[in-house]
């Protein structure tokens, strides 16, 4: 029996709408260029709402403003080529969004950012980078929104120093 606790990998998501159209970011993966829901890791010290406005500014250059949760979602992804094994456990936003930043460099890897109707991204299935992108938008596009006051982050995440 193993001593070591299992820790699924937390991230954000943050699913932009507007007048139909999905805001994804196209980055290098790889299994080459893959789409996605402007996403990452959650930083340490980090509350989960301020996590999503942080990557969707890094992937975007667009701000982001957290208004709900979309949902909480677990999947597990498996590249053959380095053997990795990741449980990733997302919690996706949804919110406002303004215009890009003027100047702003869009984070490594990301390559481009696309609008994309839901049919589009449904169609686009095979360049998905990760199998939670289509059920964010598709829960979404449902109208599932749950208060950010679900979400509670104590004040000890910036109190002690991390380990990390």
């Amino acid at each position: 029996m193993s001593t070591e606790r299992w820790k699924p990998s937390v991230t954000v998501a943050a699913v932009i709408e507007r007048e139909g159209r999905y805001l994804l970011v196209e980055e290098m993966t790889p299994e080459g260029l893959r789409l996605n829901n402007p996403a990452g890791h959650l930083d340490p010290g980090e509350g989960l709402a301020a996590a999503a406005a942080r990557e969707a500014l890094e992937e975007t250059a667009c701000p982001f403003e957290p208004q709900a949760l979309v949902g909480v979602y677990l999947a597990r992804l498996r590249r053959e080529a380095t053997g990795e094994d990741i449980t990733y456990l997302r919690f996706a936003f949804c919110g406002t969004v303004g215009e890009p930043i003027p100047g702003r460099a869009l984070d490594h890897p990301v390559v481009r950012t696309l609008w994309l109707t839901l049919a589009e991204i449904r169609a686009s299935q095979a360049r998905h980078r990760s199998p939670l992108l289509l059920q964010c938008v598709e829960d979404h596009a449902a109208g599932r929104r749950f208060p950010l006051e679900l979400l509670h982050a104590h004040p000890s995440l910036q109190d002690l120093p991390l380990k990390v």
